[in-house]
């Protein structure tokens, strides 16, 4: 085990991956001298060299379109996109093409392809550099979605991804890059897609939150407990595929939910969840599910704070969600 930021864990994955496999290589801008604008890959030019470490113009759609060519004749491409913000000139190649051609070739084809990228608010970077855009790629079937929430689940599931044999949407929650360190296992460490993570036990309410909003979710569940209410928190890891058994299982035994993400309230991906539980768990219900999310406009600089989830918001769902039924 040694003990790293959630940014040093995706650097150690993609390490261990490229030592592992030759076939695996990453490009995107400044990925090579520079190790990316997080320091995501820093080191990785030096040891693996300008064939696999591969700067590309500022071009998003050229980065995902050669990586579909190289995905499509046996790589396993890891591109990353500065931003998520950025990625949208790439939209049509991700999901008009990366996400059908296993589809359309009735198998044939699959495309191992994971394209990573920073996501959410947090650092001040206002409306172009703080979006949370997962419910588009979730929207798409042949994509899978992926976002944690912590160093260990950062190495296991990037390292789970990069093996998958369908694309993986990777996004990584810039806002806690730094923030705090975790134990990591060594060596080949992987993490099942799909499966969510109770990261707290609690008998009242069920919180389901994924990336920079789980450590939001365990402080207010905390807070929560200071007044006798039993906050679950369950970290869902994975968008695509949903545990759904997880996520039915928790509300089961709390018969109350709240859903949190900072990405904007209307459509988002807590809408989903909402409509999943109301289909399969309507009568194990006690309360109306609650939504803790970002609001229907663009992204803030100056009101970031007021913008995102935060610890008290979440609390004050918790606490009036335990009131009702």
């Amino acid at each position: 085990m040694t003990e790293i930021t959630l940014v040093q864990a995706v650097n150690r994955a993609l390490f261990d991956a490229m030592r592992a496999d030759p076939d695996v290589l990453v490009l995107g801008e400044d990925v090579g001298i520079n190790g990316g604008v997080f320091r995501a890959t820093e080191g990785l030019f030096k040891e693996f060299g300008p064939d696999r470490v591969v700067d590309t113009p500022l071009s998003e759609t050229g980065i995902v379109g050669a990586a579909i060519g190289m995905a499509l004749y046996g790589l396993k491409p890891v591109a990353e996109i500065q931003f998520v913000d950025f990625i949208y000139p790439a939209f049509d190649q991700i999901v008009s093409e990366l996400a059908k051609f296993r589809y359309r070739s009735g198998g044939q084809y699959p495309c191992p392809l994971v394209i990573r990228s920073p996501y959410g608010g947090g650092i001040k970077g206002g409306l172009y550099h703080s979006q949370s855009p997962e419910a588009y790629f979730a929207h798409t079937s042949g994509l899978k979605v992926v976002i944690p929430s912590n160093p260990a689940d950062a190495k296991g599931l990037l390292t789970t991804a990069i093996f998958d044999p369908d694309p993986v949407i990777f996004l990584e929650p810039k806002r806690i890059y730094r923030a705090s360190t975790g134990e990591v296992p060594d060596g080949d460490h992987r993490i099942p897609l799909g499966k969510a993570s109770v990261v707290r036990e609690g008998s009242d309410v069920s919180v389901f939150a994924y990336g920079a909003m789980v450590p939001v979710a365990v402080e207010a569940a905390q807070a929560a407990a200071a007044e006798g209410v039993g906050a679950e928190v369950v970290d869902l890891r994975s968008l695509v595929p949903l545990d759904e058994e997880a996520v039915l299982a928790s509300v089961r035994k709390t018969g109350r939910a709240v859903i949190v993400h900072e990405a904007p309230r209307f459509v988002g991906f807590g809408a989903e969840l909402a409509a999943i539980l109301v289909e399969k768990a309507l009568y194990d219900l006690k309360a109306p599910v609650r939504r803790v999310t970002g609001f229907d406009t663009p992204f803030p600089y100056a009101l970031e704070n007021l913008y995102l989830p935060n610890a008290e918001r979440v609390a004050h769902a918790i606490r009036e969600t335990a009131r009702e039924g």
